[in-house]
């Protein structure tokens, strides 16, 4: 049990927008949300999931929908008090903790902000170790753990309880009210008990994001380049260095799609790279050779002060270092390919685990 300050979360919205693979939403605006939540209710209590009661109720809690909508569609602050009214209401159960469901700029800092609010604890992990676009995405679907009963509010007071036949169906149709709400909500989903809690989640995410982002915080103070310091602490793979010269983007079906190009630069000089996002960053190619995939992570920093940059944030002209990193290993199982491997994303190719591919390419 530990508590969280001002600094910390700075540097867990910074961390976790790097295991965010170009998603989870603007980690300034999340940060912005947490930071105000602690200054109005205290500080945050974090706490492992081997602390958690067996019998406990635990609510994950996030924002859906495209992280470009954020921008411009602000919360108003009390979505998930209505949310924990509603879910406690229906389960007939008091909330004792909340958690992250992803890694991501906004949505890690949405729990926080609504564990001060809220007054409860938060736990130090989460479902993907990183970001994936669709609510079945995590490790607590692989474990069989339903996501309903969910609940879904915007910032105008509409409120929704879904009870549905499996995750699949929660997507569709949370996706279906995202669209029409327009194009973000907060949620409350996948309620689970402690014991759940303890064999499916992530464990130490938050950790993990906040000795990242304390890294790249105090890089420039090393005799060390910043970019292997990075690689060093996440023991990631340099995947390109270059700059951009296209991005295309769109917004859909409560999704951003995009393919960002990058020309070449230094050693990569004369060669291209193109990265493929649905939200986050799903295929990495080197010329002609995929060199990454999901459920590896896929991530982009700017090369000269390695700050992650998100997909909604990718513009031309800016020169990026693309990083490859392992994904945890419940991704790598049958189950977990399945879920979330390339083939589920529409491309005609197999899962080859990161490092295999990069043997290939040097």
């Amino acid at each position: 049990m530990r508590k969280l300050d001002a600094q910390a979360i700075e540097d867990i919205a910074l961390g976790a927008a790097l295991l965010g693979t170009g998603g989870g939403g603007d980690p300034y605006i999340g940060k912005l949300m947490a930071l105000q939540a602690i200054k109005d209710h205290g500080p945050v209590t974090v706490i492992s999931k081997d602390e958690v009661p067996d019998d406990a109720l635990v609510l994950p809690t996030a924002m859906m929908g495209a992280p470009t909508v954020l921008i411009e569609k602000i919360a108003n602050g009390c979505e998930f008090k209505k949310v924990f009214e509603a879910m406690e209401k229906h389960m007939g159960k008091k909330i004792y903790a909340t958690m992250p469901i992803e890694a991501g700029g906004v949505n890690s800092m949405i729990p926080l902000a609504v564990a001060a609010q809220m007054g409860v604890p938060i736990i130090d992990g989460d479902g993907m170790g990183r970001a994936f676009p669709e609510l079945q995405m995590v490790t607590y679907h692989l474990h069989g753990v339903t996501s309903s009963p969910m609940a879904i509010t915007d910032e105008k007071g509409n409120m929704s309880i879904l009870n549905t036949i499996n995750n699949k169906w929660s997507e569709n149709l949370a996706r279906a009210l995202t669209v029409e709400q327009g194009g973000s909500v907060m949620i409350g989903i996948y309620p689970m008990e402690g014991r759940q809690i303890k064999a499916c989640a992530i464990d130490g995410v938050m950790t993990f994001s906040q000795e990242i982002g304390k890294a790249i915080r105090e890089s420039s103070s090393h005799e060390t380049p910043p970019v292997e310091q990075l690689l060093e602490k996440i023991n990631g793979y340099e995947l390109f260095r270059g700059k951009i010269s296209d991005v295309r983007r769109e917004t859909k079906e409560g999704f951003n799609f995009g393919t960002v190009k990058i020309d070449g630069i230094e050693s990569y000089k004369g060669e291209t790279c193109q990265v493929e996002f649905q939200n986050e960053n799903l295929i990495a190619k080197r010329g002609d050779r995929v060199v990454a995939t999901t459920p590896d992570l896929i991530c982009m920093v700017d090369l000269e002060n390695i700050i992650p940059i998100t997909t909604d944030a990718l513009k031309y002209g800016s020169r990026v270092l693309v990083i490859g990193l392992k994904c945890d290993d419940q991704w790598r199982t049958d189950k977990g390919i399945e879920t979330v491997g390339p083939r589920y994303f529409g491309y005609d190719m197999d899962y080859i685990p990161i490092e295999e591919r990069l043997k290939e390419v040097w």
